[in-house]
């Protein structure tokens, strides 16, 4: 059933504001083409309000700029008092979050979402002239194809007040009247208006302006009836409970941390007492407060009647407790993103002492929504959970709730038994219950606060100690080799501390978390990632988290210096596209994508050739990485680094584990695939041989004084001169340059 609301009809007058009057963020959300910077002018021309517009193609002094500089010049209007038009394209939540985080009690934040066809907007790009971004002709059809891809149309629940869709030029006519007369004082109704699609209904059900919402004059066509309906049940929710709260708004680059969804531990299925579960929940959320910087805490329940949800709110609030770090959501654990906006890095699960799937309720919910790969990945960590105690185990990326809601671990958790049906009861014992249950939240609270910790500790999140400085250079931020310390080993203080059989946990004082492993999974391979290897992934989709480090950003790639290099120069470009772990992943849609990643190397490395003519450089991808998202590497050959170790760290830069850029352009655009074989891993193992005369040294110590012996020469002899030929990039070097196809 489709619904449509109209929220700038002329029978709808607006309404006044309070006495300070509101300022206006308005983003444009389309694809080029769309008519965003017309919305703009239309509306700036005949509207007494004062309005700026904040335009990404001239924002650096005419020319295009970055979305920081953007966030800053809107903060810049806001403080002269005036509102402001976004006009840029932001397509995806993450290209809007920023703007949305300027909103507050003095600063409404709209969404105008111009939804047009990609033919339309392909149509008026390529036949446009003296566009201010110079986005016209043949090249605007492949921009346009591909914005469209990442298209992502907003909610209420991501902080907006007001969003209004357009899907035809009779839509936006009455979007630009409405805005053309908003005046100084005056504000338009808060909803979301004009969407199609089936889940308005659910949109209108958790905004948090429901209350201010007129059914009968909002809801038209052929639904009103049934749409009506729904936005009453929820006003008599919201009369009765309070819905969703506003999430927690956080100033432009503040950190928020980690976030731990988790259910009430053993209220449902186990019956515990709801009164003595809240009062410990409470109990528990305060004292880890001071343990949780940045990270928060999330109670999630199913519904808006929830009577836990309801005690702990009331609860909350006679306590000293930051409603940044803890507050309640209401929604499904296995879509909090998808489905309510709510991004959790971490999940804990009701599980029963099996860790098996089944049993319904939050364990059967969670082991559904992961697939298969959960049940896996737990079997690797522990076979049995004795009430009290929690173990985490990092998500697969191969996971549906990895890659549907961005979870990266679930946090298997055991409370106490009330219920005679189910094992281990304690006969309404609450004395032992609430001794376990206590331990239980704080067994959940330690694996939280140590994946967090851990993974701030690895290059997930670089802090100052991890960056080593340079002098001569930019910093370097990564490292795509070393290990760390995981996330795994945290099947929390006080489970390590208790006693229990070996059967009930796999290594219970070493659990480990390996990095990058295979597993056969229903007769497939799989690639189980752990914490640290996910750093580049989180760098590429969040680049304003390490705004300050990277080398370049734009909206296909991102560049940054290795934290460990292996040589003088060493940078990685990284794809910004989810779902490219490894070359495994890659096809022929993403050809253009290896193409522009190659591009980009070429230009950094005629940037350390203007330092320095002698270097020379490969590009190229290893054949099985160790941290996920796909990242091109651009060495230097000299490999003078006080980092080079070990056989591995030698090998996997000078044998076919190192796929040069530019085969494997051709390879996928002849074959429609990256090729992997899966016995890679074992030139890894090779025998130490020289990158450039191959001849074989039986430590690294040996090997990097026959490289600086060999590269001290002035005048090589004619043989070493044709040995120097073997070396893979040399004779390729010149096409690797010329190579612009």
């Amino acid at each position: 059933m489709e619904m449509e609301i109209d929220g700038a009809s002329d029978s709808k007058p607006l309404e006044t504001g309070d006495d300070k009057p509101k300022l206006v963020v308005v983003i444009l959300i389309g694809a080029p083409g769309s008519g965003k910077s017309t919305f703009c002018e239309q509306v700036m021309a005949s509207s007494s309000r004062p309005w700026s517009r904040v335009c990404q193609d001239i924002i650096n002094n005419g020319k295009a700029g970055t979305k920081q500089q953007c966030v800053k010049s809107v903060m810049g209007s806001l403080s002269e008092g005036k509102s402001v038009f976004v006009d840029r394209c932001n397509m995806d939540r993450e290209q809007r979050a920023e703007f949305v985080k300027l909103g507050g009690p003095q600063v409404e934040v709209h969404g105008v979402v111009l939804d047009f066809p990609a033919n339309v907007c392909i149509s008026r790009s390529v036949k446009r002239t003296g566009h201010e971004g110079n986005l016209q002709g043949g090249k605007a059809a492949a921009v346009v194809n591909r914005m469209m891809q990442k298209k992502e149309l907003p909610k209420l629940s991501e902080g907006f007040s007001r969003i209004v869709f357009c899907h035809d030029d009779s839509d936006v006519q009455a979007a630009i009247k409405a805005y053309s007369s908003l005046g100084p004082s005056d504000t338009l109704r808060m909803g979301c208006f004009g969407q199609k699609h089936a889940d308005a209904k659910i949109q209108l059900g958790i905004m948090k302006f429901l209350k201010k919402v007129e059914p009968s004059s909002e809801i038209l066509g052929s639904n009103m009836d049934t749409a009506q309906e729904s936005v009453c049940l929820a006003n008599d929710e919201y009369k009765e409970t309070n819905l969703n709260k506003e999430l927690p708004q956080c100033s432009v680059g503040e950190d928020v941390g980690f976030t731990l969804a988790f259910p009430s531990i053993s209220t449902a299925d186990f019956q515990f007492d709801n009164e003595k579960a809240a009062d410990i929940i409470v109990e528990k959320v305060e004292e880890f407060m001071s343990k949780l910087g940045n990270n928060r805490l999330v109670l999630v329940d199913l519904s808006y009647r929830s009577k836990i949800l309801s005690l702990v709110r009331t609860k909350v609030a006679s306590r000293n407790i930051d409603s940044k770090k803890f507050f309640t959501f209401v929604g499904d654990i296995t879509k909090l993103y998808s489905a309510g906006g709510l991004y959790c890095n971490v999940i804990a699960n009701a599980a029963n002492w099996r860790l098996k799937p089944g049993g319904g309720g939050v364990n059967s919910a969670i082991f559904s929504a992961a697939g298969p790969a959960l049940e896996y990945a737990t079997k690797e960590r522990a076979k049995s959970l004795q009430p009290g105690r929690a173990v985490a185990v990092p998500l697969p990326s191969d996971s549906p709730l990895f890659k549907r809601e961005r979870v990266s671990h679930v946090i298997h958790v055991l409370g106490p038994n009330m219920n005679p049906q189910r094992p281990n009861c304690l006969n309404n014992d609450y004395g032992k219950g609430s001794k376990i249950l206590r331990e239980a939240y704080t067994a959940l609270f330690e694996c939280f606060v140590s994946i967090a910790r851990n993974q701030e500790q690895s290059p997930v999140k670089i802090s100052e100690a991890l960056i080593a400085g340079s002098s001569t250079g930019p910093r370097r931020i990564l490292n795509t080799d070393q290990k760390t310390k995981t996330d795994g080993d945290c099947a929390s203080e006080t489970s390590k501390k208790s006693k229990g059989s070996e059967d009930e946990m796999k290594g219970k004082d070493n659990v480990s978390c390996s990095y990058g492993q295979k597993v056969k999974q229903e007769g497939s391979i799989s690639k189980h990632w752990g914490a640290w290897a996910q750093a580049l992934y989180n760098i590429a989709m969040n680049p304003q988290s390490q705004k300050d480090q990277l080398l370049e950003v734009s909206d296909d790639v991102v560049v940054v210096n290795d934290l460990y290099p292996k040589a003088q120069r060493h940078i990685l470009v990284l794809a910004r596209y989810r779902g490219l772990d490894s070359l495994a992943n890659v096809n022929q849609e993403h050809l253009n994508l290896l193409k522009t990643m190659h591009d980009v190397g070429l230009k950094w490395v005629q940037k350390f050739l203007g330092d320095d003519r002698s270097m020379t450089f490969r590009l190229g991808y290893h054949s099985d990485p160790s941290m996920r998202q796909l990242h091109l590497h651009v060495i230097s050959q000299d490999f003078n680094s006080s980092h080079l170790k070990n056989k591995k760290h030698w090998n996997t830069f000078t044998t076919a584990f190192f796929r040069d850029s530019i085969d494997v352009i051709e390879e996928v655009r002849t074959k429609g695939k990256a090729t992997v074989n899966d016995d890679d891993s074992k030139l890894l193992s090779m025998e130490l041989r020289c990158h450039r005369c191959r001849s074989a040294h039986p430590n690294m110590p040996r090997l990097k004084r026959h490289i600086n012996d060999f590269q001290g020469e002035s005048q090589p002899t004619k043989e070493k001169q044709r040995r120097l030929c073997d070396l893979p990039d040399v004779p390729r070097l010149k096409s690797i340059f010329d190579y612009n196809s």
